[in-house]
């Protein structure tokens, strides 16, 4: 998802923001406390966590919240500066920061909710030694996730980075790579589903649920989650940070029974960040 034009990326965007905020009302950007919030989320876990509270514990803080479900990373981020939608729930910091930079967009963060560990699979080696020289891997394609998936790589011993090449990496700034692995770059949504054609793949988490895997059980390597800046959060355009629904979410989002929900749901595949 390197928001440098893919096609992919740009077709997937264009039908999100088409059937995705279709049904969006004028209200979807209002400061107003008595309209629905509506917030654009990732399926899993974002818009289950934002289910959860829809269903169990909006009510309680007279909330009205209403969930909006994307397929990729782009449309969520337009649509909360544009107003289509209030806010936003998909993301990490380091995408957040780049995708500002490259756009020219104002979205900033408000509540850290849950960290999605990145993974290494595959359905052709049972453990890392059982990759082959010459191994394909596939890695997300956009600018943090992709520096974000070499890193682990290079934390395992499969590869090593230039020095300094930080949350921009690229496969060319690899300066040793023994196993001379080569790399299928892919938006990240499409990763999951090469899975049968390459030899690995580093699957973002909610893609991994999603596909069926479980980080914790099926991953070769996974992050660790000590000090670990990918946390996600809900977003928001700069100036509404304190919209009373936008403040109320935040709570919600950081209560104890959605840090029950997480736990119960998701067996350490998300973890709860508050």
């Amino acid at each position: 998802m390197r928001n440098t034009a893919k096609i992919t990326t740009a077709v997937l965007a264009a039908g999100a923001l088409t059937l995705g905020l279709s049904a969006c009302g004028s209200d979807s950007g209002s400061d107003s406390k008595d309209s629905a919030l509506i917030v654009a989320a990732t399926s899993v876990p974002h818009a289950e966590i934002l289910g959860y509270v829809k269903d169990n514990l909006a009510a309680k803080e007279d909330l009205k919240l209403e969930v909006k479900e994307f397929t990729e990373y782009v449309t969520p981020n337009t649509a909360t500066q544009s107003g289509e939608v209030g806010a936003n729930f998909f993301q990490h910091k380091p995408y957040l920061d780049d995708f500002n930079k490259k756009n020219g967009t104002t979205i900033v963060p408000v509540t850290t909710v849950h960290l999605e560990p990145l993974g290494l699979y595959s359905n052709k080696a049972d453990k890392l030694a059982d990759l082959k020289d010459g191994a394909t891997v596939a890695v997300p394609n956009d600018t943090t996730n992709e520096a974000r998936a070499l890193k682990l790589l290079e934390e395992n011993g499969l590869i090593e980075l230039k020095a300094g090449a930080g949350n921009e990496a690229t496969p060319k700034d690899i300066v040793k790579n023994p196993k001379k692995l080569t790399f299928k770059e892919l938006e990240a949504a499409q990763v999951p589903r090469a899975l049968d054609e390459v030899d690995a793949a580093v699957i973002n988490g909610n893609y991994a649920v999603e596909a069926k895997l479980s980080p914790k059980k099926d991953s070769l390597v996974l992050e660790s989650a000590t000090d670990n800046p990918y946390g996600n959060f809900l977003a928001v355009k700069k100036g509404n940070e304190k919209d009373e629904r936008v403040v109320k979410l935040g709570k919600l989002l950081n209560s104890p029974e959605v840090k029950k929900f997480i736990e119960d749901e998701y067996d350490g595949s998300v973890i709860a960040a508050f």
